[in-house]
C-alpha cells in the first residue's frame, strides 16, 4: 500500500499498528541492491509479514518482499524475500538489544519511505504485543470515532 506525499513514497505496515503497542521509534537506512530501489519507487513492496532480528550485533529485516521489475536482467535478480541489513548507530543497536532480551519486547518495521535526500529509510519500533481484548478495544474506539465523524458530517 503506497501513499504519495509530495515527492516521497511511504509504505506502512498497518498490521504492526494493529498487533503491537508502539513504544520507541528509530530511523534506519536499508542496504539494497540497485534494482530494488527502482522496484520500491514503482511501489512493489510488502511489509505485512516482515520482522526484525538482531544477529551478531547487526540488525536485519527479514521477510520483507520487494518484487523485482520486469526490466531487471534475468541473470541478475536478487531474492525477493532476502534478509536486508539495517544501518543504525551502535548505541541504538545496544539499546534495542537490551530491551529485546530483558523485557520481552519485539522489533517491528513500521514504514518504508524516501527521505528528503532521496535515500530509502525504514522506521522501526520497539513494540509490545497486544492482547486480544486490547485489539477489540481499539476496534471499538475506531468505529466510535468513525461514527461520530459521519454523524457530524451529516448533521451540517
Amino acid at each position: 500500500m503506497a501513499k504519495q506525499t509530495s515527492k516521497n513514497l511511504v509504505f506502512k505496515n498497518k498490521k504492526a499498528f494493529h498487533d503491537y503497542m508502539i513504544l520507541d521509534t528509530y530511523e534506519a537506512g536499508v542496504v539494497l541492491e540497485g534494482s530494488e530501489v527502482k522496484a520500491i519507487r514503482d511501489g512493489r513492496v510488502n511489509l505485512k509479514d516482515s520482522f526484525i532480528r538482531i544477529i551478531k550485533n547487526e540488525v536485519f529485516v527479514l521477510n520483507m518482499h520487494i518484487t523485482h521489475m520486469s526490466t531487471t536482467h534475468t541473470s541478475y535478480r536478487p531474492d525477493e524475500r532476502r534478509s536486508r541489513k539495517l544501518l543504525l548507530h551502535r548505541k541504538e543497536i545496544d539499546k534495542m538489544y537490551t530491551k529485546v532480551t530483558k523485557d520481552g519486547i519485539t522489533l517491528v518495521p513500521l514504514k518504508l519511505y524516501f527521505n528528503s535526500k532521496n535515500m530509502v529509510k525504514m522506521q522501526i519500533a520497539t513494540a509490545q504485543g497486544k492482547k486480544l481484548h486490547d485489539k477489540r478495544e481499539d476496534l471499538k474506539q475506531k468505529t466510535m470515532q468513525r461514527e461520530t465523524q459521519i454523524a457530524l458530517k451529516n448533521w451540517k
